[in-house]
């Protein structure tokens, strides 16, 4: 007999990730009467709630506005965990480098089921620069990392694309369109780039990286705005030395090209 789904979760706790997870964004108004409202707590339950989090560590409130955030605890896990990451541990040094070299923004990118997140970042030195993405997660089909790493997970996949009604792919306006461009990404040797995907004058250009199996586990991708990546230097210059990073990064996983 298949179990219940939910049968044995603790509502709670359910409740208290879910809180922790709303707070990753800044939210100006997330008072107790507002994350009551949000969460459909009641304001006693909210209370003895945030304040178990606030008591724990994870969570701090500014008094002068009743603001919660994510406190010093969240952060300390959070740091313990990517601490002991494999794959931070080998691909750091690697997008460090890379951007040093290039003086760019550079992403260690994962995906998770249609989602990709941004789990680690080597920061350039340029005034101008977009937002931090580490930490946050976007829809694959909206940068290139996400789109190299679903065009090579398998061409079955794209045919289901290829094939599906527009209300059944998660608001991508042009499914045919997009598998044809994972087709090209997966047969031009693993790389894809992405302009304004994830905000106006911005390019993403990214390089999947496999391990011993020939699985890919992730994505190198470098992140700035348009007036820099301009399309000589990133056919000419990024695009070859993100493909090198990305094949020296999956030689440390093992992967062993046929």
């Amino acid at each position: 007999m298949a179990q219940q789904k939910g049968l044995y979760t603790v509502q709670t706790v359910n409740t208290a990730f879910e809180i922790l997870h709303y707070l990753t964004e800044d939210h100006a108004e997330a008072t107790i009467q507002a994350l009551s409202t949000r969460f459909d707590l009641t304001p006693n339950k909210a209370f003895r709630l945030l304040s178990t989090l606030c008591e724990s560590g994870l969570l701090e409130q500014d008094k002068p506005s009743g603001v919660y955030r994510l406190g010093m605890g969240s952060f300390s896990l959070a740091q313990k965990l990517v601490g002991k990451s494999t794959i931070i541990n080998i691909t750091h040094p690697i997008i460090e480098q890379l951007a040093k070299k290039h003086d760019e923004s550079v992403y260690m990118a994962v995906i998770k089921g249609d989602d990709v997140l941004f789990l680690d970042m080597a920061d350039c030195h340029q005034q101008i620069k977009a937002m931090s993405l580490i930490g946050k997660t976007f829809p694959y089909f909206t940068n290139a990392a996400g789109k190299v790493m679903k065009a090579l997970e398998s061409a079955e996949a794209i045919e289901w694309l290829r094939n599906s009604k527009r209300s059944k792919t998660q608001h991508i306006l042009d499914p045919k369109a997009l598998a044809s461009e994972l087709m090209e990404i997966r047969s031009n040797g693993g790389f894809a780039v992405e302009s304004d995907g994830l905000g106006e004058g911005l390019i993403s250009v990214a390089a999947a990286v496999k391990d011993y199996a020939g699985h890919v586990i992730g994505a190198i991708t470098m992140f700035g705005p348009s007036f820099r990546l301009v399309r000589d230097r990133v056919e000419n210059e990024i695009i070859p030395s993100l493909l090198e990073a990305a094949a020296f990064t999956s030689k440390r996983f093992g992967y062993l090209p046929v």
